[in-house]
């Protein structure tokens, strides 16, 4: 009886999800300097992740948000901008988002654990997770080209001695989804034999994942929180200055008054941000109840108020401190500012793998890489050091052109090295609901 009743309450809850859809206001007028995004619906857990993520699949830049979601109501306002700095004028784009934002119902599939290959029509998509080091994503493409295998789509990430990826790759002949169950497992023998290495003490577990599709950069948060890159490492004493003074900072506090949990937050702003701090707080089973995201000149604040799933707000020093540094694992696996190379040409088998080499080959790091194909066409995005984690040597660029090609490698060179904005202290305030709170800002490193 109680399975049935639950059940009955499960259906109840939906049904009151289709008669209330999310109600969605977009207004140009309000804000001279940004498009604010007004969006409510009734409330159900990992609905502000479904909308942030809508948001963060256009490309399109937070620069404020204010969340409250007490109750069995959600309403969040968001102030954005495109990639340029401007407003959202393109009607098509305004009447995409409103429709996509509508539909959005806050059911996102969990699959936080499982790496593997998954199969589907048009491509399989491969999971692959271990130990960073020099070389690794070269040899990685070198053996799905010798199993002719096409790089369609990939996103590499590393972050704390870890690596993740997820990569799409077709059959070379046939240009469709590798399908044979025998070639599947010497691809992923062949994969895992490279990614445990000579002695990699936390080798990889690849299996099949289990049905459903999960946005990619969920789906790297999910891995690398399975792979525990939150772990501390030991930092080298010699950290550049520029590493150390732009790390995050998260403070993990009580408000017991409301019987909250309050985490603010103070990193370099950058894109995508907001997605990988909400990303990661609904796949510890946390809801946020009250928020406010501010933008600075190249910094960023947010402040949430915080229960778990289960309606209790952090109680132990140890799950403080283990949220604390998933947060800051969250904001640094993309936060990296290393040389940025843009490519651009004619796709075709082990192009990846080509690129791949000559970076290795000239003692240089991918830190950070994102690859895609469409038309016939392959463009990729690499963030790249040299061996021991500095900056490039403008010689090594030059050899890379020569040997690449100047028109198929654009070269974005990033200041790494430039110090955040010096704010004053800043408090955020709920009316009369919040004391405000003052936030410590970081001492900035000379």
């Amino acid at each position: 009886m109680f399975e049935r009743n639950e059940e009955m309450d499960d259906e109840f809850a939906k049904l009151i999800r289709r008669v209330n859809l999310p109600r969605v206001v977009i207004d140009n007028d309000s804000c001279e300097a940004a498009t604010v995004i007004q969006v409510d619906c009734v409330n159900k857990h990992g609905i502000l992740l479904e909308f942030v993520q809508v948001l963060t699949d256009l490309n399109l830049v937070v620069t404020k948000a204010h969340i409250s979601s007490d109750g069995g109501w959600f309403m969040d306002v968001f102030n954005v901008i495109d990639h340029e700095g401007k407003k959202i004028r393109d009607e098509e784009v305004i009447n995409y988002i409103q429709r996509r934002l509508e539909t959005a119902d806050g059911s996102i599939p969990s699959q936080r654990g499982s790496v593997g290959l998954v199969p589907s029509e048009e491509s399989t998509s491969i999971e692959l997770t271990g130990t960073d080091r020099p070389g690794l994503l070269s040899e990685v493409c070198a053996v799905l080209t010798d199993l002719h295998c096409n790089v369609v789509n990939a996103e590499i990430w590393t972050h704390n001695t870890r690596a993740a990826a997820v990569v799409q790759v077709t059959d070379d002949t046939t240009g469709c989804a590798i399908e044979d169950r025998r070639r599947l497992a010497i691809i992923k023998e062949m994969l895992c034999n490279v990614l445990k290495g000579n002695n990699d003490l936390k080798t990889a577990k690849m299996t099949l994942s289990p049905p459903g599709i999960t946005h990619r950069e969920r789906r790297l948060h999910q891995i690398m929180f399975a792979d525990r890159d939150y772990d501390n490492v030991e930092r080298n004493e010699g950290t550049r200055v520029d590493d150390r003074s732009s790390r995050p900072h998260v403070i993990v506090s009580d408000c017991a008054e409301r019987d909250y949990t309050v985490i603010t937050m103070q990193s370099k702003d950058r894109p995508k941000l907001l997605f990988d701090i909400v990303c990661t707080l609904t796949d510890m089973q946390y809801v946020v109840f009250h928020g406010v995201v501010l933008t600075g000149r190249k910094e960023a604040y947010q402040e949430f108020y915080i229960r778990h799933v289960d309606g209790v707000p952090i109680s132990s020093e140890a799950e403080r401190e283990r949220v604390m540094l998933c947060l800051e694992a969250a904001i640094e696996r993309r936060a990296y500012e290393g040389l940025e190379l843009e490519l651009c040409t004619e796709d075709r088998l082990g192009l990846l793998s080509d690129i791949t080499r000559i970076l290795r080959e000239n003692s240089l790091c991918i830190r950070r890489a994102e690859i895609s194909t469409k038309g016939g066409k392959a463009r990729g995005t690499f963030y790249v050091t040299d061996v021991t984690g500095n900056p490039v040597d403008p010689k090594v660029v030059d050899s890379i052109h020569r040997q690449i090609g100047r028109g198929i490698l654009q070269v974005k060179w990033n200041s790494s090295s430039a110090k955040p904005h010096n704010e004053n202290t800043f408090s955020y305030l709920f009316g009369s609901f919040f004391k405000a709170r003052n936030f410590r800002l970081i001492k900035s490193y000379s």
